[in-house]
């Protein structure tokens, strides 16, 4: 039940169950902590969140005190708390300088500096100087990996760096030793952190003990230009700022977002920023005798031009990449429909994903947040650890609430909880679609299930029988429970696909023909022009025989097989639209310019247009975007989900095939290399590198 409060001399009423130092918050007082994390479990033992309670001897550390511990008044009068009094500012000056004893106050080369908790806690609530003269302590830096530089001598021991390996990551890699004075956070082994998650530790050490390695003192927070903007190296969209000094990308942080991302990103999110710096495409080039040169703008597009109006409308095919906006392929479809093709596919892993079938076919329809209600998880070809580290991590925060199933059909692999693995292929999920495996009662009795299929598993030739099959697991799990309730989701790798599918960015006949055709079209040179919107996962060996077109940032594979290179603006270079695997659609915003002429594509292909005779008819964005969302209503929902038409989930069961035997494969396999501006990263080749040396060094202790 509610709980009255007097705090600071003002009467307040708190739900039940919160902290103390929650109660004070939301009285207005500002309360210090260095321990205490409202995503964490409670340590209470900085003691920095002092407050003086009625009644109580001494101080109570408001954060591991709950408001119905507190005893109630003989006279039943609300509890009186203060924040301000003269004994809990000398009780926090007190603590304050008892963990200033060992802290060397390194500020001035320490790369916490300018927006450190404990600079501006002890400037708020500490005292002007220290009585202690004695020796300070040396603590032996430890080595965490390449993403984390430490510097252990100004450990304060919140331990927070520890519950989040633990509770949040799920690696158990990270904890302390020794007791007292000698108490050192350390690694259980002695070598790097390899979890997905690990470098937001550094975010959450509020002294400088952890900070980013990649970009130790290169800039000052002070120095740089902050961007809210939205991640594309994965489908989940992952809030994100990305500082700039100059017309450099210097680091990428992450936002809150409760729904999407809470306050968490992966490794590669953060420190893929080095690739937007190397690698880059900074002027159109053209091959001349075999060898791709220098040119301008104008060679360029009149070449490209020339080979499209000499060619007929079945005789080109465009493909779009994982990082492409919606805004290009909106601008992209639009002119190959003028040139009289239908040949766009978004495509590149030949999913067997129709746009026609509806929206529910496609997205994750349950919702990221949503995952925090289920209470049965049926995981179908993938591995959510690689292909989505964030999504992750919110399955396993429901894990470790208990009362959740889980089971896995596909490689068995450590997902950070435990699973029931119940099979590798095609017939453990057509036994569960037939309601023969055991794990299929347990759907049965959950309230909230959640049916989650890989982007890798339809990308089969039996994809689409997979899709269905998936499709009826859902349908009879929910059957005559919530009709709100959608367990039917599928679980995206691209951050480019649900835009692109929602602006039909498939063959006209997509069952039939799509990525697979283009190719095998352009290899026996029945294809005359192939435009890579920033598609490089393709084989490029069977494009000789065509004129291959290639629009992106980066110089990858489709930059090296293209005939005609246009250089394009990278995601942290452009404003653009982007639907994460949920249906949110989301913008990055241009938090820096392009290199040299790179331009931001969708000007690309305006420019283009006139030389074909097909003029597009929008001179900005705003004008392009009112055409984008007229054909796609869904894309202008910015950051809003709505729910797609549940009906489509059941016609999808509907459909007709049988899954093969072959087991399911991941879509991931290389976590840190998975688009070309990871593949450009010196750190995401360093950590690519250190994972597979600790996996075959894992294989061999197995061996032995």
């Amino acid at each position: 039940m509610p709980k009255q409060l007097i705090i600071d001399g003002k009467e307040i009423t708190v739900e039940d169950g919160i902290t103390l130092l929650q109660a004070c918050e939301q009285a207005g007082a500002e309360i210090p902590r260095f321990c205490y994390h409202e995503r964490l479990s409670i340590a209470g033992n900085c003691r920095m969140c002092l407050v003086e309670v009625q009644g109580s001897p001494k101080p109570v550390a408001s954060c591991a005190m709950g408001v119905n511990d507190l005893p109630p008044n003989r006279d039943n009068t609300p509890k009186v708390i203060s924040t301000k009094s003269a004994t809990v500012k000398k009780a926090r000056e007190g603590v304050m300088e008892f963990l200033l004893i060992n802290h060397p106050l390194d500020c001035p080369i320490c790369d916490q500096g300018g927006e450190c908790d404990l600079q501006d806690q002890a400037m708020a609530f500490g005292a002007g100087g220290s009585r202690f003269e004695e020796n300070k302590r040396a603590v032996e830096d430890k080595y965490l990996g390449p993403l984390i530089k430490t510097s252990m001598n100004r450990c304060i021991h919140c331990t927070r760096c520890v519950r989040f390996m633990t509770e949040i990551a799920g690696v158990e890699e990270l904890g302390a030793i020794g007791r007292g004075e000698d108490m050192e956070i350390t690694t259980y082994l002695e070598r790097g952190i390899l979890s997905e998650m690990s470098a937001n530790v550094n975010d959450l050490c509020p002294v400088g003990a952890l900070t980013h390695r990649p970009w130790a003192h290169n800039a000052r927070p002070w120095e740089l230009r902050k961007t809210e903007s939205v991640d594309v190296m994965d489908a989940v969209g992952s809030a994100i700022r990305i500082d700039v000094r100059g017309r450099e990308v210097m680091r990428i942080l992450p936002r809150n977002n409760d729904a999407v991302n809470e306050e968490w990103i992966s490794d590669k999110t953060r420190h893929v920023a080095d690739g937007l710096r190397t690698q880059r495409l900074d002027q159109p080039y053209v091959r001349k005798d075999g060898r791709l040169v220098s040119a301008s703008w104008q060679e360029a597009l009149a070449l490209v031009a020339a080979k499209l109006k000499a060619a007929s409308g079945d005789r080109i095919a465009a493909i779009a990449g994982p990082l492409a906006g919606a805004e290009e392929m909106f601008a992209l479809k639009d002119l190959f429909h003028r040139l009289g093709s239908t040949n766009v596919d978004c495509r590149e892993d030949g999913a067997k994903l129709d746009p026609a079938a509806g929206r529910a076919s496609y997205i994750f329809n349950s919702t990221i947040e949503g995952i925090e209600h289920a209470d049965a998880i049926l995981l179908i070809g993938t591995n959510p650890r690689l292909e989505a580290a964030v999504l992750n991590t919110r399955i396993r925060k429901r894990w470790r609430q208990g009362g959740l199933a889980i089971g896995l059909i596909g490689e068995q692999v450590d997902l950070t909880y435990p699973y029931d693995y119940l099979g590798s292929g095609g017939q453990t999920l057509r036994d569960l679609a037939d309601g023969k495996h055991a794990f299929a009662a347990k759907l049965q009795a959950a309230k909230a299930p959640l049916i989650i299929v890989g982007s890798a598993a339809i990308a089969r030739t039996d994809g689409q029988a997979v899709l269905a099959a998936a499709a009826r697991i859902a349908v009879a799990a929910t059957q005559g429970k919530d009709p709100a309730w959608n367990a039917f989701n599928v679980l995206h790798a691209a951050a480019s696909r649900v835009a692109a599918l929602d602006l039909g960015f498939v063959p006209a006949k997509p069952a039939s023909t799509g990525v697979d055709s283009f190719v095998a079209a352009a290899e026996t040179g029945a294809l005359d022009v192939l435009f890579l919107l920033g598609a490089d996962d393709i084989d490029m060996s069977r494009l000789s025989k065509t004129f291959v077109v290639y629009q992106g940032s980066h110089g990858d594979a489709g930059a090296h097989r293209a005939d005609v290179i246009f250089p394009a603006a990278a995601y942290a270079e452009k404003s653009a639209t982007y639907v994460n695997t949920e249906g949110r659609a989301q913008m990055t915003a241009k938090a820096a310019f392009p290199p040299g002429d790179a331009r931001e594509d969708w000007t690309i292909i305006r420019a283009l247009s006139p030389l074909v005779g097909h003029t597009l008819p929008y001179d900005s964005i705003n004008v392009l975007r009112a055409g984008m969302y007229k054909a796609a209503p869904a894309l202008a929902a910015i950051d809003r989900v709505a729910p797609a038409e549940i009906k489509a989930v059941a016609a999808l069961a509907s459909v007709k095939g049988t899954v093969k035997d072959e087991p399911f494969r991941a879509a991931v396999k290389d976590f840190y290399l998975t688009n070309p501006i990871a593949r450009a990263s010196a750190v995401m080749a360093e950590m690519s590198a250190l994972k597979k040396a600790a996996g075959k060094a894992a294989g061999l202790a197995a061996a032995e």
